[in-house]
């Protein structure tokens, strides 16, 4: 039978534990309609020939066959629809149980992160053989021909002409078990912000970096955004990494074993030394983007022979990564808004589940508001839970009251607005070997935040070679006036309007943030300590 799909707002299955629906149910939609009152395509034979105004016995005989044709056609139309139905209540209702996982494409610019991101929907069956030869066609016109696979991505016409992804690309697709949004972040280093937008949402990354000769070591050199990226990303809570070698086919590699082993080589220390356990959260594999190989299935071992490994499709399938509690306190960053016969915001709940019908509280405003309607990958569902990108109806409050950077809260447990924080950060490199002091100003990347900040204090300074020695009862604090690169300090960061966060240790999600200035990142850190409850700032 052909696959076909419900409308969306056919569905109301539960996006978060959704229960099997009874296909007794499509069996009463079909008595309905054979119950249902009659309509043109109804009327008896003899009811048509008497209502018709003069017609001869030959027109009549005609006219009652046909209309027989006609009823029997509706019936067989009737129950076709009700299997179709059937069909697609129980494929909805599978689809639901699968797991959500959010994956961001990372790495420097021109590695093939939107090029990969269009092969996996052109293998996964997101995108048809016309499509693609359209975007051939136009790729050609623009002298640009290895490019088209990419335009499944990148859909704005500036990022086509120039080849570079400016905005955060946003796609789905599903495995045996696992159903996936990607997040095709920007490569190139004037669009970090929207690259670090795309980070924090994601539960997994996939680093790409280019075996071309000299691209690799371009983005991996100082000041690279292979390097750049990889920091983001741990610092971001991208816990779990898979480094795919790019362009393994092209002409100055042809899959050259020691060109995948010099370049893994290389990232292994780096990753290291950014936070990552190799052995744990890093998968590396070798891959043509362009050509597909090694992504939906493993590598032919005729084209590859030193390859034995899993592919693409199998290394995210198998990604584990930490269950969030469905039962906490709601928590749902707002990353956009708009209005849609009402107020819609997007996210992505980090914590809770959200229900329609739910009252729950926007932060930092403190309205309370009524959840009209969920929907998640544009389907209508009854609720959504942890890890889950959504777009929530929400009544009671104007879509001009809200901003990127709100939260969506539980008003039991809401989540703090403050202006002041103490934090822990590390400095990984100040412009021009500056001096970081009190009055030092950045821009704070936090969750979907961004907002100007001022180091009002240093608190602390952290010596990380006698921590581990240090006894616990003794805490002596060394105040400092100033640290250089590669120092760790606890200091206090205040901005001027209400944000809300949230400790670390309390909510991790809510708690790690990055800092930059004049489009470098320069310090990445963690939320340590909040103002009393009820206060927005630290006493005097």
């Amino acid at each position: 039978m052909e696959d076909t799909r419900l409308e969306p707002a056919a569905s109301s299955t539960a996006c978060a534990a959704p229960a099997m629906v009874d296909v007794g149910e499509a069996d009463d939609w079909s008595k309905e309609l054979d119950d249902a009152p009659a309509t043109a395509r109804d009327v008896s034979a003899d009811e048509a020939s008497a209502s018709w105004p003069t017609a001869s016995q030959d027109d009549t005989n005609e006219l009652r066959s046909d209309l027989q044709s006609l009823q029997l056609e509706s019936n067989v139309s009737q129950h076709v629809e009700v299997d179709v139905l059937k069909d697609e209540v129980l494929i909805e209702s599978e689809v639901a149980k699968k797991r959500h996982l959010n994956v961001v494409f990372i790495g420097h610019v021109d590695a093939g992160k939107s090029t990969i991101g269009g092969q996996i929907l052109l293998l996964s069956g997101q995108v048809d053989d016309r499509t693609i030869q359209k975007y051939e066609k136009e790729a050609k016109d623009k002298s640009r021909e290895s490019w088209y696979m990419a335009y499944i991505m990148d859909t704005n016409e500036e990022e086509r002409v120039k080849g570079i992804t400016v905005e955060v690309g946003r796609a789905r697709f599903e495995t045996d078990n696992t159903r996936f949004t990607i997040l095709d972040a920007p490569g190139h280093k004037s669009y970090v912000p929207n690259m670090i937008s795309g980070a924090s949402q994601a539960d997994i990354g996939v680093l790409v970096i280019s075996s071309r000769k000299g691209e690799f070591e371009t983005g991996f050199e100082k000041g690279g955004q292979t390097r750049e990226h990889v920091q983001l990303a741990k610092t971001l809570g991208v816990t779990k990494l898979i480094v795919v070698v790019n362009k393994m086919d092209e002409q100055t590699v042809k899959w050259s074993k020691q060109r995948y082993d010099e370049i893994e080589s290389k990232m292994i220390p780096f990753l290291r030394s950014s936070g990552y356990n190799v052995k744990k959260d890093v998968q590396f594999l070798p891959i043509s983007g362009l050509l597909g190989y090694n992504i939906k299935t493993r590598m032919d071992p005729k084209a590859c022979p030193w390859w034995s490994g899993p592919c693409l499709f199998e290394v995210l399938d198998s990604v584990e990564v930490p269950l969030r509690d469905p039962k906490g306190p709601v928590r749902v960053p707002v990353i956009d808004k708009f209005k849609d016969m009402g107020t819609i915001v997007m996210g992505k709940i980090e914590a809770g589940t959200v229900y329609e019908g739910n009252s729950l509280l926007v932060m930092p405003n403190k309205v309370d508001v009524k959840v009209l309607a969920v929907f998640c990958d544009d389907v209508k569902v009854n609720s959504a839970g942890p890890g889950e990108n959504v777009k929530v109806k929400l009544a009671g409050i104007n879509d001009e009251d809200i901003s990127p950077g709100f939260v969506l809260s539980s008003p039991v447990v809401p989540v703090p607005a403050v202006t002041e924080f103490d934090a822990q950060l590390q400095i990984l490199e100040l412009l021009d070997n500056a001096i970081f002091t009190a009055g030092y100003k950045a821009v704070l990347h936090i969750h979907s935040i961004v907002e100007e900040c001022e180091i009002v204090d240093l608190l602390e300074e952290i010596d990380l070679k006698k921590k581990k020695d240090a006894d616990p009862k003794k805490k002596p604090k060394r105040k400092p006036l100033f640290v250089k690169n590669g120092a760790v300090v606890v200091c206090r960061v205040q901005v001027t309007n209400l944000i809300c966060v949230e400790k670390f240790s309390d909510f991790a999600q809510l708690g790690r943030f990055t800092l930059r200035t004049e489009g470098k990142t320069i310090a990445v850190g963690k939320v340590v300590a909040l103002p009393a409850a009820g206060s927005t700032a630290f006493s005097a």
